[in-house]
């Protein structure tokens, strides 16, 4: 089943669009956090409220070798939610990776701007891959291009880690992730409102409404 993820710790989005749509949980990252002046101990029980107990929430380490990571995520994995531990790929993350696989613990590996790097992070065991799509691009890469590449990968050697691809500045991105067949991915709130919306969308539900009153004024179409 396709999970859809936001990417903000802003609850007031959240509330939002969780009504209006099947939202999985959401991604964070420190980055994340600082900019909404928030800390996990404030942030996870709205969310939670949110979403509901089971709401997978991507939280990420930000010690820098493997044994500190570990340690961070089995701190992660006691607070009593559904969270699922962000780690760099890096060598130190693929470290830290394996040796959380070794625990049992979810992982999402994450900052990847390269297939090859995400299947390595694969390989180590990652339950989920996130390719920054527009950061990609911003290196003169193909963001799409490396998700699609990967999707590929994983598929042919049947590996069980989702792609989740992050990093959108526009719709064209995320529709040309999920054309490679992507089963995740997480949207940041301005993006997930533009996905949500067309300028000829209102003025066709207008025209609608306009003639139904001018024919049936208030009447209802059940009562027609």
């Amino acid at each position: 089943m396709f999970e859809l993820y936001l990417d903000t710790a802003d609850i007031g989005q959240i509330s939002r669009f969780s009504a209006c749509l099947p939202v999985r949980g959401i991604t964070t990252n420190p980055s994340i956090l600082a900019r909404a002046n928030t800390g996990l101990a404030a942030l996870l029980p709205g969310v939670a409220e949110v979403l509901g107990e089971k709401a997978r929430l991507h939280v990420q380490v930000v010690s820098e070798n493997a044994d500190a990571m570990l340690a961070e995520a089995i701190s992660l994995r006691k607070l009593p939610y559904n969270i699922v531990v962000k780690v760099p790929a890096t060598e130190a993350g693929f470290t830290a990776i394996r040796k959380m696989k070794a625990q049992h613990i979810p992982v999402l590996a994450t900052a990847i701007y390269s297939v090859q790097q995400g299947f390595l992070a694969a390989l180590c065991g990652a339950d989920y891959l996130a390719p920054y799509v527009n950061r990609i691009d911003a290196t003169g890469a193909d963001g799409i291009g490396v998700v699609a590449d990967l999707q590929a990968l994983i598929d042919r050697h049947q590996f069980p880690a989702r792609l989740l691809p992050a990093s959108f500045k526009n719709t064209q991105q995320v529709l040309g992730v999920l054309r490679a067949g992507v089963s995740a991915l997480t949207l940041p709130a301005e993006i997930a409102e533009e996905m949500l919306a067309h300028p000829a969308v209102q003025p066709a539900v207008d025209r609608f409404t306009h003639d139904w009153h001018t024919f049936f004024g208030q009447t209802l179409p059940h009562d027609s």
